[in-house]
């Protein structure tokens, strides 16, 4: 078996759900009876002061893409905005979403993305 590096662990925990590290951080506990979270939450003030990036971030359209439809959809399930507000943004572009977590911006972005839209991270 290939010894899993640092960076390949948190690049998969990246991709996770949070139900599926919860489930993760269980399995530990179970299988080595230690719990991580502990070790994590001593880390947070640390980890917190060494991060240089923002904590929250706006999801900005600037091209829907040719196949309009399905980022419609998206922005009306990531807004809340009816269907006239969404194609609203899709035709002319805009902030989808406001001060938002990293994690959920790039979740956001990879949506749009996959459904052939362009979008900025800021």
């Amino acid at each position: 078996m290939a010894k899993l590096t640092k960076e390949k662990f948190i690049e998969s925990l990246n991709e996770m759900s949070l139900l599926e590290i919860k489930e993760l951080v269980d399995a530990m506990k179970e299988e080595y009876g230690v719990d991580p979270s502990a070790v994590a939450v001593a880390a947070a003030p640390a980890a917190a002061e060494e991060a240089a990036g923002p904590s929250t971030v706006t999801v900005t359209l600037t091209s829907a893409g040719a196949n309009k439809l399905p980022v419609i959809k998206l922005i009306k399930e990531a807004t809340g905005l009816g269907l006239k507000e969404a194609k609203a943004i899709a035709d002319n572009g805009g902030a989808v979403k406001e001060n938002i977590p990293t994690s959920e911006a790039e979740e956001l972005k990879a949506k749009f993305e996959e459904a052939g839209a362009t979008v900025e991270v800021k």
